[in-house]
């Protein structure tokens, strides 16, 4: 496993790094950051993830 670049929406966001036998996501915007330090067991993984987390912000925000 290498170090990858997370892109979202044509976006880089963050990168991943093999840590424990598993990718450990590394943010570098500020939209994507409680995700910081979490460990996935792939690129697309944490991709469903950020999904889930901006789809999750957009939907409270709408009904504020």
């Amino acid at each position: 496993m290498k170090r990858q670049v997370i892109e979202f929406a044509g976006e880089p966001v963050g990168i991943v790094v093999p840590d424990q036998d598993r990718l450990k996501f590394i943010a570098v915007k500020f939209h994507v950051h409680d995700l910081d330090e979490r460990r996935f067991a792939s690129a697309d993984e944490v991709r469903v993830a950020i999904g889930d987390l901006l789809r999750n912000r957009n939907s409270k925000e709408l009904h504020a």
